[in-house]
């Protein structure tokens, strides 16, 4: 009689654990990720944002006149913009590298027409311009260029 008791248990147990499992009763509940605020920034926030491109814009136009802003890609260039001025494009030509900002939008793809027509990869998949490897500025070159975005940033002293 012992072994049959034993059999049932086991069959009890197994059934048991066999309608759990079809039921999903013990699975962990899939998680996902929390929504976003779809809304996006403030009015006030857009608002000085496109304050900011404006200003951006306007000191790009008065740098480029002064031949101090020449980009190589279409688009505005911060940080060249906020260090007064970098030539990308003669900076592209010496193959001396490039500042961060011109780097990652040559990489995505953001060139200007005269300049992408002479971008190509090596056999590494790196990206090169007229044959030279394209690398961002070496490190003292970022460290002057962050002495002089100081400049700008840094509030004149009142006496």
């Amino acid at each position: 009689m012992r072994p049959m008791w034993k059999t049932l248990s086991v069959l009890a147990v197994l059934g048991f654990g066999y309608v759990l499992g079809t039921t999903h009763a013990l699975s962990p509940r899939p998680l996902g990720a929390q929504a976003g605020d779809a809304a996006g920034p403030s009015p006030e926030a857009t608002k000085k944002v496109s304050e900011a491109f404006n200003a951006l814009k306007a000191a790009a136009e008065t740098l480029e006149q002064e031949n101090l802003y020449v980009s190589a890609t279409p688009n505005l260039n911060v940080f060249s913009i906020a260090a007064g001025g970098i030539n990308a494009v003669q900076d592209l030509e010496d193959g001396r590298g490039v500042d961060p900002e011109t780097f990652a939008a040559l990489y995505a793809g953001e060139g200007k027409p005269e300049v992408k027509e002479h971008l190509d990869n090596d056999d590494q998949g790196r990206l090169t311009y007229k044959g030279k490897v394209i690398r961002i500025y070496p490190k003292q070159r970022m460290k002057k260029i962050y002495q002089e975005r100081l400049k700008f940033t840094t509030a004149p002293k009142k006496s």
